[in-house]
């Protein structure tokens, strides 16, 4: 009875681990610590975001309002009204079995690396490294792309404000840029708090962020004076294809406007190593994220669909930004203002949500030496505040130069978001291709999983991915209407890093490194490398389901 109640006292954390993967030191670590240890990784952050706030700041950075509102160009101005219904519905399912997988992963190995960790861990100790490279570096340009790009949309919509109050008010290039800066400068000073005050700020940010999307979800179909209100069925549903492409075409490539929406998800699997009983309310986040964007971002996008008046009118309009010409075109200019100043109050909130899990990779990688001689500074964790903050003035540094690009022109700015979902779905699939196609059977699952579901989602993730790549790279015109300011430039500026990245990689980075580094002895490591040598003590109860006839060798997470 007396070890009945000893286990009861024990808290209620699911933990990766089958017997026999024990870290040294057992006896004075949390569950949580445990997990993180068999991983290889010793606790440097405290556990202070729950199931909650972990979703908080993956909704945040989400941030469905403002992300619709920014990415408007690339849906209605590639698909028309289209783009926003059935479109969302069709491209939502292959985000939906993304997710999910990525979920499957992140309850097996909870570390604030995520994908690039599992990466190299499914794809053993030979091509580890190189999988890990990979995806490390596609990650890192999402979450380093992806501030920049949302307080581009920031300023845009505040100096459509502008306009909108002083018809006669034209915002420059530089006043653009310099804003953008600003909200940047002030989003790395929050991303720079205690955790406990980053989790807090998150939480009342996401509030708001749900708040302000019902509120506008509610007003635009009650407060709009366009007439007709609402647009016939064969509208809404319709396309309007505003491409040199067939219409086929046209609608893939306004998933652009889905994928980057619906890629906040991952932030979850980031914050892991700050949040208690991770490997369940990790995947947990991850899946309550990209399901409630889906069914809200589908209302909203409805809604945008059956009252927008003249789709064409809204990307020709003087204000610069489409969503705040929608707002004026439906509603009256007061009602429109609100609407919009609340959405900027959101794509802030969103901003910082993408700072803070950008730090987190950012330190993940370093913490491994990815980046080289500025590692050992990158992976230092500030004394007073226990959170990356080095991390997170890099990743400023590194957004400030990537707004340069809006000098130029459109094109080249606007190639941040096609980056940002290309580099995404690298990073989001290829563990999971590795998994399937490599690991199979052999994966370790964690308490949540997908079961017999998981090798089919898979496959469907993988499909989708390879699918939309090249997709997002296609220009909107072809033939005598191409030019050089229409040109898609998001091959020159995802194409150029990854190719350097690669190269730097088989000239030298092979000699030194050689993925996740642990920080802490346990025995599941063995020698000390990623995947070599734990011996399941009782296979009958180890998490694979594989019962005491079979052969208890296992590495790693994958044989």
């Amino acid at each position: 009875m007396a070890g009945d109640e000893e286990a009861l006292a024990v808290p209620q954390v699911t933990s990766v681990l089958p017997i026999g993967d024990l870290p040294d030191h057992i006896a004075e670590m949390s569950a949580d610590e445990q997990t993180l240890a068999a991983l290889g990784y010793k606790q440097e952050f405290k556990r202070e975001f729950s199931a909650w706030s972990t979703f908080a700041v993956s909704f945040a950075v989400m941030g469905l309002l403002p992300s619709i509102g920014t990415t408007m160009w690339y849906g209605l101005g590639y698909a028309g009204p289209a783009a926003n219904t059935w479109g969302w519905l069709l491209s939502v399912f292959f985000v939906l079995c993304v997710a999910m997988s990525m979920a499957e992963l992140a309850s097996s190995m909870p570390t604030s690396g995520g994908l690039y960790y599992a990466a190299t861990v499914l794809a053993g100790p030979k091509y580890g490294p190189f999988a890990a490279w990979i995806t490390g570096w596609a990650n890192w340009l999402v979450q380093v792309t992806g501030a920049p790009s949302v307080g581009y949309g920031c300023a845009g919509m505040i100096l459509a404000v502008a306009s909108m109050r002083n018809p006669d008010y034209v915002p420059t290039d530089w006043q653009t840029f310099l804003l953008t800066v600003f909200i940047m400068i002030t989003q790395s000073c929050l991303s720079s708090m205690p955790t406990r005050w980053i989790a807090n700020f998150n939480s009342v940010g996401s509030i708001i962020n749900v708040a302000c999307l019902i509120i506008t979800i509610i007003i635009i179909p009650t407060a709009t004076t366009a007439t007709p209100k609402f647009q016939p069925s064969d509208f809404a549903w319709g396309i309007e294809n505003f491409t040199d492409w067939p219409d086929g075409a046209a609608m893939l490539m306004s998933f652009l406007a889905i994928t980057w929406t619906m890629s906040g998800y991952d932030s979850s699997f980031h914050l892991s190593e700050e949040c208690s009983n991770a490997s369940v309310a990790t995947p947990r986040s991850i899946v309550m994220t990209a399901v409630s964007g889906s069914i809200f971002g589908f209302i909203l996008n409805t809604l945008i669909a059956y009252t927008i008046q003249d789709v064409e009118a809204i990307f020709e309009s003087d204000l610069g930004q489409p969503w705040a010409a929608y707002l004026t075109q439906i509603l009256p200019e007061p009602v429109a203002i609100a609407v919009l100043c609340m959405t900027i109050v959101c794509a802030y909130s969103m901003g910082q949500g993408c700072m803070v899990s950008a730090s987190r990779v950012c330190f993940a990688y370093a913490r491994d030496d990815c980046y080289g001689v500025l590692s050992p500074t990158l992976k230092k964790v500030n004394r007073h505040t226990l959170t990356p903050v080095n991390a997170v003035w890099f990743n400023t540094i590194i957004g400030v130069l990537c707004m340069l690009l809006l000098f130029g022109g459109d094109a080249s700015i606007t190639a941040i978001f096609s980056v940002g979902a290309i580099a995404a779905y690298i990073a989001f699939v290829l563990p999971v291709f590795i998994k399937i196609v490599f690991v199979k059977n052999n994966f370790r699952p964690g308490p949540w999983n997908l079961g017999k579901f998981s090798v089919p989602c898979g496959i469907i993730s993988c499909t989708f991915a390879l699918v939309m790549m090249p997709i997002f790279c296609f220009p909107a015109y072809r033939g005598k209407n191409l030019t050089a300011d229409g040109m898609n430039w998001t091959c020159v500026v995802f194409g150029v890093p990854m190719l350097f990245v690669i190269i730097w990689f088989f000239v030298d980075a092979h000699k030194w490194f050689k993925g996740p580094k642990i920080n802490i002895d346990h025995h599941m490591m063995g020698q000390g490398t990623m995947t070599e040598g734990v011996e399941v003590k009782d296979p009958a109860i180890a998490q694979d389901g594989s019962d005491g006839d079979k052969d208890s060798s296992k590495k790693g997470f994958s044989e």
